[in-house]
């Protein structure tokens, strides 16, 4: 997805946010917001936001010092999320259809995003997606894929999250790697938080290797893009990694509910939509 004038206050904004847990030294914070945005300046309309994220957060940490700000509140999401996971499970066991009804969960879970939205109420949440009507459901494309498929690559989002996505992945019967961040960057999900998560015990988990809020190819390992040449179903879970594979002609399923009109526009929905969205495959697939 191409930057939109639009993302430019929300770069300054996220950047804002990233400072003030960073740190409680003002003028670093301020040091970052000057940096950004004269470095905003430079950012071509045709670069991917997650570009200008991965450009961000640096400076973040470079100003502040603080590697890894969120530490503490993705730990936190990830137990409030298991702390859900016994009744996530039995709605999918209650449930007439249960990989739908996974699926919602999977997605329900991407409410956690300290980049896009700090305020959330997470069992409202759950809730709300297991009644709310898809905006796009290219459901049967999925059950197809999944079908055809002999494994399955799934590119997670943010931690606690990465619970949601469990309940999926059990559902789907088939071996999955489960790809997340090299280093930590916002609130999402690097090794360490999917383990904590237990996807370890449901799914291979593998590194990108990018540093970006977002899979950015350009960035990642030749192991990861190795991988995902060769997979033939891929789950895409979240905004960022949209925003980074939208472009892409793969047989990608975007899972995600829109929090931002930007992204909303771009996939044709309102703001605070889900979305199962198949991507079209390459004529060389």
């Amino acid at each position: 997805m191409k930057t939109y004038l639009d993302c430019f206050p929300c770069f300054l904004n996220q950047a804002l946010r990233a400072g003030r847990i960073a740190t409680d030294d003002e003028k670093k914070i301020k040091k970052v917001l000057d940096e950004v945005g004269m470095m905003l300046s430079n950012i071509p309309l045709e670069s991917t936001p997650p570009e200008t994220g991965r450009l961000i957060y640096h400076k973040v940490s470079e100003i502040t010092g603080n590697l890894d700000p969120y530490r503490e509140i993705k730990s936190e999401s990830t137990q409030k999320a298991l702390s859900l996971y016994p009744s996530l499970k039995s709605h999918v066991e209650e449930s007439n259809d249960r990989l739908l009804t996974a699926i919602r969960i999977a997605i329900a879970g991407n409410v956690i995003d300290f980049g896009a939205n700090w305020d959330f109420d997470l069992n409202a949440e759950v809730a709300e997606v297991l009644e709310k009507d898809f905006a796009v459901c290219d459901y049967n494309k999925f059950k197809d894929c999944l079908d055809e498929a002999h494994e399955i690559l799934y590119i997670g989002d943010n931690a606690g999250e990465c619970v949601f996505d469990r309940i999926l992945i059990e559902e789907m019967y088939k071996p999955v790697t489960y790809v997340v961040r090299d280093v930590p960057v916002i609130n999402d999900a690097t090794y360490e938080d999917a383990v904590q998560a237990g996807i370890d015990k449901v799914a291979t988990i593998l590194s990108s290797g990018t540093d970006a809020p977002g899979t950015i190819l350009q960035t990642c390992t030749s192991e990861f893009k190795k991988v995902y040449d060769n997979s033939k179903c891929i789950i895409s879970k979240g905004q960022g990694n949209y925003e980074a594979l939208s472009n892409e002609r793969r047989p990608i399923f975007f899972l995600l509910k829109t929090k931002c009109r930007v992204i909303a526009n771009d996939i044709g929905v309102d703001e605070g939509d889900i979305v199962l969205k198949a991507k079209q495959r390459s004529a060389r697939k």
